[in-house]
């Protein structure tokens, strides 16, 4: 039997880069003395959420909040997934997530796919193309736990993507997000659940704390599904840390009496 605690800390981002570091900082402590062997946060936690700061507060890949997170994981011992960051390379712009082992290696980077423009009528449009590049990588982390998944907010409307990483061996997704006021409330909790079904996965969503005074309000309910598509955690709009036990005998389980995966028909769709 293979079970480990996850901890999503669903914190706040500021528009001072040390004051986000600093309690990215305390909750993955407070996280890691609770026993989460893997933590992660949110999406653009170390800056504002804005198009017209996502330039303004990039870094190259060996920039201050990658060395930060790096030592973070080195300090706590823990598989850390680094939310997302505005990352430079050259004079492009991507949304990042890097991923650490327990020595504070590199083990993964996942630069968000589906860029998120959109336009709903009497509701939001934001268009982080304006400012973003799109990565075109899937991302899947080896631990001594299990193969791990990671993507991107956006990227979670597309079902395709997260059936690729349940055919590679992925047990469990995380998902650093921000979905907002409008997309939050009507698809949020519905839209975890199904991938974690669709894929018989643990599907894990780590929203940003909701800042109603900041340009973007989250809707924060950072959560965890289970591969039955039942939640085991969930959190509400304030700052918090959501935990869960992941356990991958039971995706095996799961998956040996409805087995999904060896049913399909992909000569057919």
């Amino acid at each position: 039997m293979m079970i480990f605690r996850i901890g999503l800390c669903q914190i706040k981002g500021s528009f001072d880069k040390k004051e986000s570091m600093e309690t990215a900082r305390t909750a993955v402590m407070e996280a890691a003395e609770n026993g989460a062997q893997v933590i992660s946060l949110p999406e653009m936690w170390n800056c504002p959420y804005s198009n017209d700061y996502f330039r303004e507060y990039a870094e190259p890949e060996d920039g201050e909040t990658v060395r930060f997170l790096s030592e973070l994981a080195s300090e706590t011992g823990v598989y850390l997934i680094g939310g997302s960051i505005p990352e430079l390379d050259g004079d492009r712009v991507y949304n990042t997530s890097f991923s650490f082992d327990r020595k504070g290696n590199i083990i993964g980077r996942h630069r968000k796919v589906h860029l998120f423009d959109i336009d709903v009528k009497g509701g939001i449009r934001f268009m982080e193309s304006d400012t973003l590049t799109a990565g075109s990588e899937m991302t899947v982390i080896d631990t001594e736990f299990c193969r791990i998944g990671v993507a991107i907010c956006y990227d979670v409307r597309f079902p395709e993507w997260f059936r690729k990483m349940a055919l590679v061996g992925a047990k469990l997704i995380v998902l650093p997000a921000a979905f907002n006021m409008t997309t939050g409330p009507a698809h949020w909790d519905l839209t975890m659940r199904a991938r974690a079904l669709d894929n018989q996965v643990y599907f894990a969503a780590n929203s940003p704390a909701r800042d109603m005074n900041g340009p973007y309000q989250a809707y924060g309910n950072s959560c965890i599904v289970d591969p039955w598509g039942g939640f085991i955690a969930h959190g509400d709009e304030k700052e918090c840390i959501v935990y869960g036990d992941i356990d991958t005998d039971h995706v095996d389980s799961i998956r040996e009496q409805l087995p999904l995966l060896k049913h399909r028909r992909p000569e057919l769709y």
